[in-house]
């Protein structure tokens, strides 16, 4: 009798690539999945632990689920991913009611551990992490059937003085071209269109390698496949951005005029004390480079307001900076004291509710400029790959367009009957108006 398995993953999409992975590997190891997880013998939490909330969030779900241990049909729960390769075998003793930890480079064990009736295998399997899977590993899109996110590597080099990733995901190692053509191919003969790739660090891509390979002749390479219609990058560490990245950027039509960039400051002091190894000039340059290569590119940013010693005159710096800018797109975070970073034992640590203020006027900031940009497409044709019903608004059809990322970067919501579109396609579609950070439009084509 196969076993009924119920997969929680937490966290960004480079661990949903995780949980895909593992959902391939037990489709093929006589496993059935459930929507419910009462329904379940096996429950596997894929856990985050970026920052504190997302430990707290894991650590919920994980208690939620073994819940069902009780008044389920769950006989063994399952805990994986980062906050296991954070934490050790420390949750052994935290988390009595799981039956296996797997860190982060563990998690191709899952058939493993979940066939080990016997309890043979050790409870805890979690080492410095070297696995990254290739193409040749089963893989279940559990995204959207027309698109899908593709890791292109795995772990970081870089030692940013408030980030625990290199960590959690150990040093960087890259997939070859090949490898990643494959896959992606592969996905294209299942319906995808779109096509987003994540890492850690995707300017570093191929550079482990050695053999010349690079993120530019990646984006050539997957702009071949035949049906993918849309590539888009996100993660790209500021510092080394290859040209040949820009010129494929601007060059092929497939690779959408989009860049994902997390800047995190633009104060001299607050970098420094990041180890962004970057100043507010460098990053001026680099983006006057870009922009130089692609006029007409959208790019998306991240901002941490309230790192340890941040002044009024620092934050006033990045404000500016940020209107000077005039980004498409920003995330701002609030910093977290992280235990295993260099941050965490830095002085003067700024209170909560400053941190809280900063992010709330760095966000009005750019608030203006977003509504702006928005309006200034209204009475504008673009073509829209549409998702399906709006996640909010079930009886409204969202889409996206190039410029518009899946999950953090709003939608088009559309006038149009949903009998006349389908998920899947690419329509033109004319903006009538904006809504908050969304868009409005009707379909012409």
């Amino acid at each position: 009798m196969a076993e009924r398995v119920h997969l929680v993953s937490l966290g960004c999409p480079k661990n949903r690539v995780d949980s895909e992975v593992m959902i391939g590997k037990l489709r093929g190891s006589d496993c059935e999945f459930v929507d419910s997880p009462d329904l379940a013998d096996v429950i596997v939490v894929n856990t985050c632990s970026f920052i504190q909330p997302a430990t707290d969030e894991s650590i919920d779900t994980v208690l939620e689920m073994a819940g069902y241990k009780e008044t389920g049909n769950c006989q063994k729960l399952i805990v994986t991913g980062c906050m296991v390769q954070r934490f050790g075998r420390a949750l052994e003793d935290e988390l009595p009611e799981v039956d296996h930890f797997l860190g982060t480079g563990e998690y191709h064990r899952i058939d493993e551990v979940i066939a080990d009736r016997n309890a043979q295998a050790p409870k805890t399997h979690v080492d410095v992490p070297m696995y990254i899977h290739d193409e040749m590993a089963p893989r279940v899109n559990s995204w959207k059937s027309h698109s899908a996110w593709l890791k292109i590597s795995e772990g970081c080099n870089h030692r940013c003085a408030f980030c625990i990733i290199p960590t959690l995901r150990g040093k960087m190692r890259s997939r070859s071209i090949s490898s990643l053509v494959a896959e992606a191919r592969r996905m294209a003969d299942e319906g995808v269109k779109e096509l987003n790739l994540v890492s850690q660090d995707s300017t570093a891509y191929g550079r482990d390698l050695a053999d010349g390979t690079d993120l530019g002749g990646l984006l050539r390479s997957l702009a071949k496949i035949e049906n993918i219609d849309w590539i888009r990058l996100h993660y790209a560490y500021p510092i080394g951005l290859p040209t040949s990245l820009l010129s494929a950027i601007a060059e092929e039509p497939k690779v959408v005029k989009y860049l994902d960039i997390p800047l995190q400051h633009a104060s001299g002091p607050m970098l420094k004390a990041m180890r962004r190894g970057v100043t507010r000039a460098g990053q001026e340059r680099i983006l006057e480079r870009i922009r130089a290569h692609v006029p007409d590119i959208a790019i998306r940013t991240t901002f941490i307001v309230g790192f340890p010693g941040e002044t009024e005159e620092d934050f006033e710096e990045l404000v500016d900076f940020v209107e000077k800018q005039q980004f498409d797109r920003v995330g701002v975070f609030t910093y977290f004291q992280e235990e295993g970073t260099p941050a965490a034992n830095l002085p003067n640590q700024v209170p909560e509710d400053v941190k809280l203020e900063r992010q709330r006027i760095l966000m009005k900031t750019q608030s203006a400029i977003s509504s702006s940009k928005l309006e200034s497409m209204i009475g504008g044709v673009f073509p829209v790959l549409i998702d399906g019903p709006a996640a909010e608004h079930e009886w409204v059809i969202g889409g996206r367009l190039k410029t518009q990322a899946p999950e953090v970067d709003g939608q088009v919501y559309l006038d149009t009957p949903p009998d006349d579109v389908c998920a899947g396609q690419i329509r033109q579609v004319r903006i009538e108006r904006t809504s908050d950070h969304d868009l409005v439009g009707t379909v012409v084509a």
